[in-house]
Formats: structure tokens, C-alpha cells, sequence
């Protein structure tokens, strides 16, 4: 019998009830194998889970940025339409009724096709456009996907669209109604797999998301949804899937392996724990790895309990990589074990496009590139970010001028239109490219690639010194007459390059010979030393405010001001407005990299 979503979707708002697909297969093709072990006949069967993750809005291998097909140095290919070439082969090989195909997060934020139907021809208008990823993943025939943070990127109300629009569900054991601590997407799914001569193979998914939420996303989910660690919500449901008869636990993990958090002690939850479940929570057999952006094939952790080992994968993020899962199982005792399980990677550009996912997202697709091809404006002369993370480029100079004119004029007639404003930005890409003469939207959006809004917060001038001081750290320490090799020059402790932040409005020095937390020099403000004492009102990003990159300070200052509209959305605003793209307008230089004095470029 189908599964009635609207009905299952109602109902597990209400009581956190997993998704269970009884006999919801055919017979497979593959039989169960029997062997003879002594004279007692073995039973075996094979299971493959396929999965994805961090597709991020890409359908196609195309770079809507650059208007063309996707290519990078590594020779990687891109999209929804080449994973499921691979998936065609898999199901083709293995039978369709011995896999699963699985996501762990990230899937409706991060390309221009992914914004157009949030925000230009939203999904949730009343008869709106169905969700280009859902008409992808639902043709492809996804099982079940994990959540991932950037699914909240949009608001509830643009998630629970898209959820409705999906022929799988989305899991989240971690999502829990803020009010009753109740599930509020299904924790788990579970499918039965009928083996011929045998009986059936139940397998169980879990599926966990980012605690980050909580911080990166604070606007739309405070007061209504809260996200406690991953570790200790699988304690709670691997048991409970164990008892409803789970021969097999497959974990969607929408969490690196690492162990690491990016913001800090904000909350008491670990962001990239996907390893510490596996070696905390005894009952799971194998993790879908997801948010890191990583590729990992096989990860092997031993389980501190049970002694067993947890096998973990990673496939590269924007569908570049698939992971397979190779299970074999055993019938002994009267029950089915995992006897062995192995995982692997498949590479994308070894492939084609699937024609059937082509023509069926064409329109969607031909109406976004025609999109972000409008003209907004003109540029005086060729912006680029390939030296903005160690100068001080006038493209991102760009960014800090719309922050700081949206909040000045956000902030007249109230008490705070006297503070000077203060902007950060960040180098998110070293490639984007502004050229001159016409300027598209598409130019514009490849200089800010986030859906990130602005928010005005107050900091006294010790505050945003302590803050330039951390951003700093960014940069490998190179003593004086040291050669500096720019390509080793940042990073410094994996930090990447949207957590280094520039500050307009200030001129300073960073001194790159010297240890953390004594590089910020020449510190002022018109003209005149910083006083610490001084109140500015600081136009940040959403992500940063919230937190993201634990910069201090910020996400506890005083909010004085936020809007919903994407930074993106108010640089094509005012590049429009102004019809000309100046450098003379906005770009200055208010840092530069030093050494013991002695400037470094």
C-alpha cells in the first residue's frame, strides 16, 4: 500500500512516528545463497546502500556562475543527473529490490536553481512550482534523506513544502518540537527486504541532523524546534529499532567524522560526531557521513561497547561522489547477521548524465540561466577575489559598502543612527570575477555564494579589536625575511576562508610574524587610535552573528536590528540603484599584512 504522506506527515508531527515500509519490495532477483557448511545449509544475502550527500541544488554539472559546464583542475563532474546514471548501474547489478539510495543532507540551498524556487518563484505560492530537488530525487527514487542545517536556510514553512513534495521522507531523530520534545520529522524509516527461501531482511535508517541549527539558524527555528547531540539521540532509537526487529542499522548522519565543533561552546553538542556514534552506540552496522564536504571511502571505528566495527563513508559533496555500502549477510540462529560490510566510492565523472533527469528539469534549469543572466549594471574596470585573502580587494570592499549603507538607512530615527557602522566580509570565493563593462546577476552572485542575511549588532572598540584579532589567526605564522608563499600563507589550523574576516571602516595592520593574539597593529578610527570605550554598530552576516566560526563576542552582542533579505539580494539592489559600478565609491584600503612594520606585498 503507498504511503499517504499528507496522513503520515500530520501524524508524525504529532508523535514522532518513524516511516516503515512493510513487504514494501518484491522478491529480488538474487536469491539467498546457500552453501554448505559442514552438512548444514548457510542462507546469505547481499544488501547495497547507495548514498549521497551536500547536493547542494545541483541537478546538473553546470556552473550557473560562469554560464557554462562545471569543470574544475580535478577533473570532477557535478549533479543529480550523473548520480543517477550511477545508481541505474548499481540497481542494474545488484537488483533494484536489494538496494537502498540514500542522502544525508543538505539538499535545497547552495545553487542559483535552489534560491530561484525559494525566493523568485518560491514553492510555497499557492500553486507553486514543485521543488526542482524533489522532482530530481523522487524520479531518481531516493529511500530517505537526512536532514542537513541548510535545509532551514529558508524557513519552516519553505522545508515543510518540500518535504510535502517528496516522495521519501526526512528524517531528523534530532529535530524535536521545542514545546513537547517529541520527533518533529519521522526519526527513522524502515524497509523489509523478502529473500527467497528465507525470511525477510528488515532494515532500519536513523537519521540525525546538525546541532548548529540551533546557532546558524536561530531566526526561524528558536522557541519551535531544538536539536540535542547526535550521540545520545541514537542511544535512544538504535535500541528501539533493534527491538522492532531491525536486522540491519544504517545511520544518515548529517555530521562530519572529525569530532570538532565550529562554534565553540555555544552548545554542549559536538557539530561533527558522526564517529563518536559510531564508537559510543553499540547496534549500528554502518554511516552515511554528511556536511563536512569531505571525501572519505571507508572509515572503520571500532565500537567501544560491543567491541564491533562501524564502517563510515563520505562522498565528496554536490553529488561529485556516491558512497556504496556492501553488505553481506548470514541466517544463523534463527536470525539474520551482518557478517561483513564495505564501503566504497564512485566517481561521477566517469559517467553521463541520466537523459531522463535532463529532460525532465530542462525548463526549470533553461529558466534559471535566463535569470541570472539579466544585466543589473556596468563595471568601470575588472573586480576579482584571487588575491583577497591576503589584500585588501576592492571586491570585497563591495560587500562591506551595501552592508553598511542598508543598515545605516535600516537604523535612521533610531537611538543607534549616531554609532558609526563598522561591516565584515569574508573571501568565500578565490575565483569570483566581476569584469567590466556589463554586470549580471550571476557576477554578483558568485561573489556572495551564501544565502546569509544581515544583522546590526553593537561593539565597544575593545570588542572589535578582540575580534580582528581572532579573525587573524587565519594567517600561517611567517617570520620576518621568511619567503611567503601565498599558497601557504592562510589556512592556518584548517580554518577555511569564509571564517576569515575582513572590517571596513577601521584602518589596521595585521602582523603576521607575530603569535596569535598580538598581530592586530596601528589600530584606528578616523584618523585617531582605537578608543576601546567607543560604541559601533557592526553590520554581520546572519551566520556570524549566530556564531558561525566562533568569532567572540558577536553572537552575545546586543541585536539592534535583522532583516530576511539575502546580502546578495541588497548587492544587486544596489549595484541596480546605482547603474555603475565604481571601485571609486566603495573600495579603500583599511588593512594590509605585515611583518615586524615592513608591509608584506
Amino acid at each position: 500500500m503507498p504511503l499517504n504522506r499528507r496522513k503520515f506527515l500530520k501524524k508524525s508531527a504529532v508523535t514522532g512516528a518513524g516511516v516503515a515500509l512493510a513487504g514494501a519490495v518484491g522478491a529480488p532477483a538474487a536469491q539467498a545463497v546457500e552453501a554448505r557448511k559442514g552438512h548444514r545449509p548457510v542462507k546469505r544475502y547481499a544488501l547495497t546502500v547507495m548514498g549521497t550527500t551536500d547536493l547542494h541544488g545541483h541537478v546538473f554539472n553546470w556552473d550557473y556562475f560562469k554560464d557554462a559546464e562545471y569543470a574544475d583542475a580535478a577533473g570532477n563532474a557535478q549533479g543529480l543527473a550523473r548520480i543517477s546514471t550511477l545508481v541505474n548501474a548499481i540497481r542494474k547489478e545488484k537488483g533494484r529490490a536489494n538496494t537502498l539510495l540514500l542522502d544525508a543532507g543538505d539538499t535545497i540551498q547552495g545553487t542559483p536553481l535552489t534560491y530561484y524556487y525559494a525566493k523568485v518563484d518560491p514553492i510555497t505560492a499557492k500553486g507553486g512550482p514543485v521543488h526542482p530537488m524533489a522532482q530530481a530525487m523522487n524520479a531518481i527514487g531516493y529511500d530517505a534523506v537526512a536532514l542537513g542545517n541548510h535545509e532551514f536556510n529558508y524557513g519552516i514553512e519553505t522545508l515543510r513544502k518540500f518535504e510535502s513534495q517528496c516522495d521519501f521522507p526526512l528524517l531528523g531523530a534530532n529535530a524535536l518540537d521545542a514545546k513537547t520534545l517529541k520527533p518533529a520529522f519521522p526519526p527513522y524509516f524502515m524497509k523489509t527486504f523478502r529473500v527467497h527461501g528465507a525470511p525477510p531482511v528488515k532494515v532500519a535508517v536513523l537519521g540525525l541532523t546538525n546541532p548548529g541549527i540551533a546557532i546558524w539558524d536561530k531566526a526561524y527555528v528558536q522557541g519551535k524546534l531544538t536539536f540535542p547531540g547526535l550521540e545520545e539521540q541514537a542511544a535512544k532509537w538504535v535500541p528501539k529499532l533493534r527491538s522492532m526487529g531491525a536486522d540491519v542499522v544504517v545511520v544518515s548522519a548529517h555530521s562530519g567524522a572529525s569530532g570538532t565543533s565550529s562554534y565553540g561552546d555555544q552548545v554542549p553538542y559536538v557539530e561533527n560526531s558522526a564517529a563518536l556514534v559510531a564508537q559510543q552506540v553499540p547496534g549500528i552496522d554502518a554511516i552515511l557521513v554528511g556536511h563536512a564536504h569531505l571525501e572519505i571511502p571507508e572509515l572503520k571505528v571500532t565500537n567501544a561497547v560491543s567491541g564491533k566495527t562501524v564502517v563510515l563513508s563520505e562522498p565528496l559533496a554536490f553529488a561529485e561522489r556516491m558512497s556504496v555500502f556492501d553488505f553481506q549477510l548470514v541466517f544463523e540462529r534463527g536470525c539474520w547477521r551482518v557478517e561483513s560490510v564495505a564501503a566504497s566510492v564512485r566517481n561521477t565523472n566517469a559517467v553521463a548524465d541520466d537523459p531522463r533527469i535532463t529532460r525532465l528539469l530542462k525548463d526549470e534549469h533553461d529558466v534559471v540561466v535566463a535569470y541570472v543572466n539579466q544585466v543589473v549594471g556596468s563595471a568601470t574596470e575588472t573586480l576579482t577575489t584571487v588575491e583577497a585573502r591576503y589584500k585588501d580587494a576592492p571586491i570585497i570592499d563591495l560587500i562591506t559598502k551595501v552592508q553598511e549603507d542598508v543598515v545605516r538607512a535600516a537604523l535612521v530615527g533610531t537611538q543607534y543612527a549616531s554609532l558609526p557602522v563598522l561591516a565584515q566580509a569574508s573571501p568565500f570565493s578565490r575565483t569570483s570575477e566581476i569584469p567590466a563593462g556589463d554586470v549580471t546577476i550571476r557576477d554578483l552572485s558568485s561573489l556572495y555564494v551564501y544565502d546569509n542575511t544581515l544583522v546590526a549588532k553593537v561593539l565597544t572598540g575593545a570588542q572589535v579589536r578582540a575580534y580582528l584579532e581572532y579573525s587573524a589567526n587565519y594567517f600561517v605564522r611567517t617570520p620576518a625575511g621568511a619567503v611567503v608563499d601565498t599558497e601557504k600563507l592562510t589556512n592556518a589550523n584548517n580554518r577555511p576562508d569564509y571564517n576569515y574576516d575582513y572590517v571596513s571602516g577601521l584602518r589596521y595592520d595585521i602582523d603576521i610574524a607575530q603569535a596569535e593574539g598580538s598581530r592586530i597593529k596601528n589600530l584606528s578610527y578616523g584618523g585617531a587610535p582605537l578608543d576601546d570605550a567607543q560604541r559601533f554598530v557592526f553590520a554581520v552576516n546572519n551566520y556570524r552573528a549566530n556564531g558561525g566560526g566562533a568569532f567572540p563576542i558577536v553572537a552575545s552582542a546586543p541585536e539592534v536590528w535583522s532583516e530576511s533579505t539575502e546580502i546578495r539580494t541588497r548587492i544587486a539592489e544596489w549595484v541596480t540603484a546605482k547603474g555603475s559600478l565604481d571601485p571609486a565609491e566603495f573600495a579603500s584600503v583599511d588593512w594590509k599584512l605585515t611583518r615586524e612594520g615592513t608591509p608584506v606585498f
